[in-house]
């Protein structure tokens, strides 16, 4: 998450309505427990208000399980955990059909997929094949087995981890899954002061097994959520917010270091976030601020690099912030 989007918002912000009061005790309670991912926390909440998912990706031991399990408690939100590894099979994510001997019939017996907010644990650690069974949920919110189409319960959330240096025993998420994430968030090391809390929280007799210690304590109801996500709906942009979304996206496109950059989907997704983060901030319409500090979370996973960019250290990162420089910022 950039710096931006953990910043206070502008001083001529409209005063904070009721329900941006309860995103700010979440969090709170998501601090209890959570030490230096202010961003993230952030990000996570912007994609909850924009009705999308979420790829964490940051090396071992810096929160992202904790993170989505801490936010999940303090929104009352039903969660389930999937651990992915190279034995998962698509119905051990979506669910199967059961023979059932008495009546003599196929029953369907839901997977962990059919809940509010779904953590999916190392997703690159299993096939494409399985990987792509959450595509139709992701997108469509559904199910389909059997000719029969299940729809799954609203909201509906998928915060999936990655290791970013690990890469054996591990497979490349599928493009087309990629671009179904609203955002790539990267968690990094916490700085040495919020290390020395989280130490000392540890020494103080905090266990990220047991939240209720904590004082984590659910603030915000799935109702609640819902309603925020239609004001979120609600949020205006002009003509020339809309036209600097798609020459950002055009920038992208031509960068001789691009392979392929952002689709049209892309920059839906990106005006979503912007909408989910101005209201965040008090406002009534997006700005070209707002669509600045989502820029990175919401592309960096949607570029396709060329293979010698690469090799040259080129990131994705590095040509947004480009194109972010290049192209003119309308007044």
């Amino acid at each position: 998450m950039t710096n931006e989007t953990s910043a206070a918002p502008a001083a001529h912000a409209a005063a904070p309505a009721s329900p941006r009061d309860d995103f700010a005790r979440v969090r709170s309670e998501v601090g209890k427990a959570v030490v230096g991912q202010d961003g993230a926390v952030t990000g996570l909440i912007i994609a909850l208000l924009a009705g999308g998912h979420v790829l964490l990706e940051g090396v071992p031991g810096v929160a992202k399980t904790l993170l989505v399990r801490t936010l999940s408690r303090t929104l009352a939100l039903d969660t389930k955990r999937i651990q992915f590894t190279p034995d998962l099979m698509p119905g051990d994510v979506t669910g199967s059909l059961i023979y059932d001997a008495k009546s003599g019939d196929f029953d369907f017996r839901e997977g962990p997929v059919f809940t509010n907010l779904l953590l999916a644990d190392e997703i690159n650690r299993t096939p494409p094949k399985t990987q792509s069974a959450l595509l139709e949920a992701m997108e469509e919110r559904q199910v389909s087995v059997d000719g029969r189409t299940l729809p799954l319960p609203s909201p509906f959330l998928v915060a999936a981890t990655m290791n970013p240096v690990e890469y054996e025993g591990t497979y490349t998420l599928p493009e087309a899954q990629l671009d179904r994430f609203l955002l790539k968030l990267v968690l990094d090391v916490p700085e040495r002061d919020n290390e020395i809390e989280v130490l000392a929280r540890s020494a103080a007799g905090f266990s990220p097994r047991d939240l209720s210690s904590a004082g984590v304590t659910a603030v915000l109801t799935p109702e609640r959520l819902i309603a925020a996500q239609r004001e979120v709906a609600t949020v205006g942009a002009t003509s020339d917010v809309i036209s600097y979304i798609v020459d950002l996206a055009r920038g992208t496109r031509e960068s001789p270091s691009v392979k392929l950059g952002v689709s049209p989907r892309g920059t839906t997704a990106l005006l979503g976030a912007a909408k989910a983060w101005a209201w965040l901030s008090g406002f009534d319409a997006i700005t070209p601020d707002h669509v600045q500090a989502m820029v990175l979370p919401v592309w960096r996973h949607r570029l396709q690099l060329r293979p010698e960019a690469e090799l040259e250290g080129v990131t994705a990162d590095s040509i947004l912030r480009a194109v972010l420089q290049q192209v003119r910022v309308p007044i």
